[in-house]
């Protein structure tokens, strides 16, 4: 995992956190994510919809690689990175795998995910999901993890 992050990294984690910011508004829980693409072009940004859709599998990365295909094309996403504002659930990462992302960066960590929250849980880290993916995803975090924690400390579960 890499530890060293530069400001372009910084900008779209950024985005990533306000978009948490802006699904806990919404009534969704507080999870944002950013696709930049190979060449660093910062392409879409997404927020968690579980709610306001209705949609169990809306988790934020689920959303922004739906969107992308729908809006961009696959290609937009092939050797892109995800930056998620929080570490992405095997479901994300599977989905973004078979996108073609090639490097997702993460915010709050899998574990300050279950302490805020609770509930339901699949605990496998997202480098443990992709360890053996061909070809290989590189994972990254966390990135700005205090921050994205605090939005998630915000989050009243029903």
């Amino acid at each position: 995992m890499n530890m060293t992050f530069n400001e372009s990294d910084n900008k779209a984690m950024r985005l990533a956190i306000e978009a948490s910011r802006e699904a806990l508004a919404d009534g969704d829980m507080p999870f944002g994510a950013t696709l930049v693409s190979a060449q660093g072009e910062i392409l879409l940004i997404s927020a968690n919809n579980q709610n306001s859709a209705a949609d169990c599998t809306g988790h934020a990365e689920m959303v922004l690689v739906r969107t992308a295909q729908k809006q961009l094309g696959l290609g937009a996403l092939r050797g892109s990175t995800v930056y998620a504002s929080g570490e992405p659930c095997a479901m994300c990462c599977g989905a973004m795998f078979w996108g073609g992302v090639r490097r997702v960066v993460y915010a709050a960590s899998t574990a300050q995910i279950a302490e805020t929250l609770g509930g339901p849980l699949l605990p496998l880290r997202s480098a443990e999901v992709l360890a053996d993916a061909t070809p290989a995803m590189i994972v990254d975090g966390p990135l700005m993890g205090d921050e994205a924690f605090a939005v998630l400390q915000r989050f009243v579960p029903d």
